[in-house]
């Protein structure tokens, strides 16, 4: 039986991000979000463009009275995406993460480029940059609040 579909994204407001690989950065972004995306066997083209429409529509930037009332559009903020399937780690059984719930590489791999694309054509492709899918990264960031939230499609 398949488990159902729960693409998850970890959303991190940021003032700066950036990814390296092999010592060469390959992504760098001021003012927006740095987005850890995991997908999860089940998932769907679909779940891929939802969660990107979940994305740029969040309202977590602050407005002029302080309230978290902007989305990333309203600010022209930047958006890092980075595949983690790590977020789908099971540790119920011992202290080693088992990953079974990951979805097959080559699946989270074509999911991951439709959630990056549904970004891109929303946001513009320059205001979307991306780590490298199945790459040792080195992740930096400057949580910005700090402010993270967990979207899913569930």
């Amino acid at each position: 039986m398949m488990p159902s579909s729960t693409m998850k994204a970890i959303i991190q407001r940021v003032t700066r991000g950036s990814v390296t690989v092999n010592s060469q950065t390959i992504g760098s972004i001021g003012p927006g979000y740095v987005v850890l995306l995991g997908v999860r066997e089940g998932d769907s083209d679909d779940d891929a463009r939802v969660l990107a429409c979940k994305t740029v529509h969040l309202r977590i930037f602050s407005d002029e009275a302080g309230k978290m009332n902007r989305a990333i559009q309203d600010i022209n903020g930047d958006i890092l995406v980075i595949s983690q399937f790590t977020l789908y780690a099971d540790t119920r059984k011992g202290n080693r993460p088992s990953f079974v719930r990951a979805a097959p590489p080559a699946t989270a791999e074509a999911l991951y480029e439709r959630y990056v694309a549904a970004l891109r054509a929303e946001l513009g492709h320059a205001r979307v940059q991306t780590g490298r899918f199945r790459a040792t990264m080195l992740v930096e960031l400057v949580n910005d609040g700090p402010v993270t939230l967990e979207l899913s499609t569930d």
